[in-house]
């Protein structure tokens, strides 16, 4: 299937890459000046700013309520951004559809970012502000049942690291993970994955650009080779929580994430991959407005409350 028309129109507004170094201070600052003011984002029974403290340090976090209900299952939300972008506000509209959609109350995480914090500096963040929640259940208003976590792009690799660090420590309390077409795989050899050959270019992510925006993260410690860094790396899946990967259909990074999901197959994880046809890498976060899309939230809700609506890999 072609890209959607409408995403077509914004694909053809965007400058060709000119090769010029990155520059994380302005490439925020353009992310922060596109959030929309607080009165135009979807409202919700509650939203309120708080501090996690963690044995890791206080991380910022934004807690969203669906409901007046007195308790709610709880999904951890880690931003994507290549792991130097992305903030609690510029995914805000994404927290607040996976709340009202889930019916959960969301955490998302303000984690610190690449390059001034080095790996494993968000990843650690993500990891505690989980074991935070579990620990605050009572005070979260937790229902003691679905401890989720969620995440898209490089929050997506965070979601899959995170579900491994608990495993290898025991913390058995994660009920779910989402993926939202992940970065699980940080060797950017283009021959690995056929995906990063057919979406290469002219879709918004192209193939060129992975090893640059992801260097700033690379260049702090993190080894491609390290599961941890590269989540597709880790032999043994076995045990890990049920999972949902979201994928785009012209996404470099499609392949990975549709692998990583028939890996956990394989290894008797219960294991959804979806993907979403005319799409491209980011749609969640960019493109959620248009009607096929925002089904992604729709999709997670049913995954989380195990309701009817998923065949195990029909696309959509």
């Amino acid at each position: 299937m072609t890209i959607h028309p409408e995403i077509a129109k914004i694909l053809a507004t965007l400058p060709a890459p000119d090769g010029s170094p990155l520059d994380p201070e302005a490439m925020r600052a353009g992310e922060a000046a596109q959030v929309p003011p607080a009165e135009q984002r979807q409202p919700l029974h509650a939203v309120v700013d708080v501090t996690a403290v963690t044995p890791t340090g206080e991380i910022p976090v934004r807690i969203y309520t669906p409901t007046g209900a007195e308790t709610h299952g709880l999904l951890v939300y880690f931003h994507g951004g290549a792991f130097f972008l992305g903030s609690l506000d510029t995914h805000d509209h994404v927290a607040r559809a996976l709340a009202r959609e889930t019916g959960h109350k969301v955490i998302s995480v303000g984690y610190r970012l690449a390059p001034e914090a080095a790996f494993p500096a968000g990843l650690d963040d993500c990891y505690a502000v989980v074991r935070w929640a579990a620990e605050q259940g009572e005070n979260l208003g937790w229902d003691g049942a679905d401890l989720a976590i969620a995440g898209d792009s490089s929050g997506g690799n965070f979601v899959a690291a995170v579900a491994a660090k608990a495993q290898d420590d025991g913390f058995s309390r994660i009920t779910h993970q989402v993926l939202f077409y992940p970065s699980l795989d940080l060797d950017f050899d283009a021959d690995r994955y056929a995906s990063l050959r057919e979406n290469a270019e002219g879709y918004g992510l192209e193939t060129a650009g992975l090893a640059p925006f992801n260097a700033f993260y690379l260049d702090g410690g993190a080894d491609p080779a390290d599961p941890l860094v590269s989540p597709i790396k880790r032999k043994d899946l076995a045990g890990l929580p049920p999972a949902l990967v979201i994928t785009a259909e012209h996404d470099p990074l499609r392949d990975e994430g549709e692998l990583y999901g028939c890996r956990l197959k394989e290894a008797g994880v219960d294991a959804t991959v979806s993907r979403y046809k005319g799409s491209n890498h980011g749609f969640v976060q960019n493109f959620s407005w248009i009607p096929e899309f925002y089904r992604a939230f729709e999709e997670t809700g049913e995954f989380l409350n195990a309701k009817a609506g998923l065949d195990g890999g029909t696309a959509q």
